[in-house]
C-alpha cells in the first residue's frame, strides 16, 4: 500500500503553535495582526519537518523580532475550522517579558501592527471566543503547572 492509499480517511491536520507572554501583573500579551479584525497571540503554522516548539520560537522571532526562552507546553487544542479543516494548536509558556525585552520588539514581517498586555478577564472582549477560551484554559494550566487538552478551546465534557 502506498502512502496516498494509507492516508485515505485519516486525519491530516494543520498544526499551529504560539506563546503566551505575561507582564509582572499577570496580564497576557496580545498582538494586533494587520490581516485580522481581532487580537491574537504571537504564533503561526508549523512547517514541514519542524516541531511545534520550533515553530513557536520561529514565529515569535519573525513576528516580534525577539527570541525569549519558550517554556512548558500549556495547552493542546483540537480546533478544526470550516475554512481550514482539521487543526491542532499548541500553546507554550513564554514567561514574563520585562521592559528590556519589550523595548527590543520590532515588527519585521509586516504581519503585526501593535502589541499590548491585557488582563486575562478582558481577553474575551478583544478576540474570538474560541481563542479566548484557549487562553483562559492555558493560563489556568500555567497556574497549576500542568498541560491541558482542549477541544475548540474548552475542556471536553465540561
Amino acid at each position: 500500500m502506498d502512502r496516498s492509499e494509507f492516508l485515505v480517511g485519516k486525519a491530516t491536520p494543520l498544526m499551529a503553535a504560539g506563546a503566551l507572554f505575561f507582564d509582572e501583573a499577570g496580564h497576557v500579551l496580545l498582538v494586533e495582526p494587520t490581516y485580522k479584525d481581532y487580537l491574537d497571540i504571537p504564533g503561526g503554522y508549523v512547517e514541514q519537518g519542524e516541531s511545534p516548539l520550533q515553530a513557536c520560537v520561529r514565529e515569535v522571532r519573525e513576528e516580534l523580532g525577539i527570541a525569549p526562552p519558550i517554556g512548558q507546553l500549556l495547552a493542546v487544542d483540537w480546533a478544526p475550522s470550516d475554512g481550514e479543516g482539521d487543526k491542532i494548536l499548541y500553546l507554550f509558556d513564554g514567561g514574563v517579558l520585562d521592559q528590556v525585552v519589550l523595548d527590543r520588539v520590532e515588527f519585521r514581517d509586516g504581519e503585526i501592527r501593535a502589541v499590548a498586555f491585557h488582563p486575562v478577564c478582558k481577553v474575551s472582549t478583544v478576540t474570538i471566543p474560541r481563542l479566548a477560551r484557549r487562553i483562559e484554559q492555558a493560563v489556568q494550566a500555567r497556574q497549576r503547572g500542568e498541560t491541558v487538552y482542549l477541544e475548540h478551546g474548552g475542556v471536553p465534557g465540561r
